[in-house]
């Protein structure tokens, strides 16, 4: 009998602390404005709109204001070679080499305000929320691991993949319509690669993580583009041999146009 009052006890303490019980109650709804985006000839980028609402189980109330949400945006992956270069006997060579693997190709992360006021910087690691904190294996020699976020390749891989807008950090891109709805806009640059984007969206209070939801837009392309694509991957041997061939015509085109009699 004192064992089930134990239990009870126990049970009751969980759900009277502070995002116990109120926080498990509450869930988190996102939708996106497209589940496929679409790129031709033509495309210059795009924008994928998330949309969220904050909502209770029917027994328990929603907490009224108070939260942070954080979406992660991650593109298909890939492994990419990054290459220093450096001046000898005056000219520009390339003189070391660090290859990242398995790593998004596509990346953003957006709050609703600044990330280190949200969450200390130890659950920022953890949760791998933000540039700094996300894990980007390199090839070191026979061994794959992450590096100290100072390492020179880590921080150029960033650079280059920040100046093309392939990376990106916004915590201030979700705006709070009210204090349950967020929306927040995924920029898709003309660079984006095709393939799946996950999206998965964080809800906090307090600094204490409540729930969290995922979602998926894909990148794909329509037109010729995804002939001449499909073409390529299905069939390598007949796309290699029409190539080559339709480079020799044009050549021998052009020697007939501008031919001098």
């Amino acid at each position: 009998m004192r064992r089930a009052l134990l239990v009870l006890a126990i049970v009751a303490a969980g759900l009277l602390a502070p995002g116990g019980g109120a926080g498990a109650a509450e869930r988190l709804v996102t939708s996106l404005s497209t589940h496929r985006v679409l790129i031709n000839s033509v495309f210059t980028g795009a924008e994928v709109v998330l949309f969220g609402a904050v909502e209770g189980d029917g027994t328990t109330p929603v907490r009224r204001g108070g939260f942070d949400v954080i979406a992660t945006v991650v593109g298909p992956r890939q492994t990419l070679k990054t290459l220093r270069k450096d001046r000898m006997l005056g000219i520009w060579i390339n003189v070391d080499s660090r290859t990242f693997i398995d790593v998004p190709a596509y990346l953003a992360v957006l709050g609703t305000r600044p990330f280190d006021r949200i969450l200390p910087p130890d659950r920022l690691r953890r949760l791998q929320i933000g540039h700094r904190n996300v894990v980007l294996p390199q090839q070191i020699g026979p061994d794959i691991a992450d590096v100290v976020t100072d390492d020179p390749f880590r921080q150029a891989f960033l650079r280059l993949k920040t100046e093309r807008k392939l990376y990106i950090e916004d915590p201030t891109a979700v705006t709070m319509l009210s204090p349950t709805l967020f929306q927040a806009s995924i920029p898709v640059p003309a660079e984006a690669p095709v393939g799946t984007y996950e999206v998965d969206v964080k809800l906090f209070h307090d600094g204490a993580l409540v729930t969290r939801s995922t979602s998926a837009f894909e990148i794909t392309k329509v037109g010729f583009e995804r002939f001449v694509a499909t073409a390529a991957v299905d069939n390598g041997l007949l796309y290699g041999i029409v190539t080559a061939m339709m480079a020799l015509m044009t050549g021998w085109l052009a020697s007939v146009v501008f031919r001098r009699d």
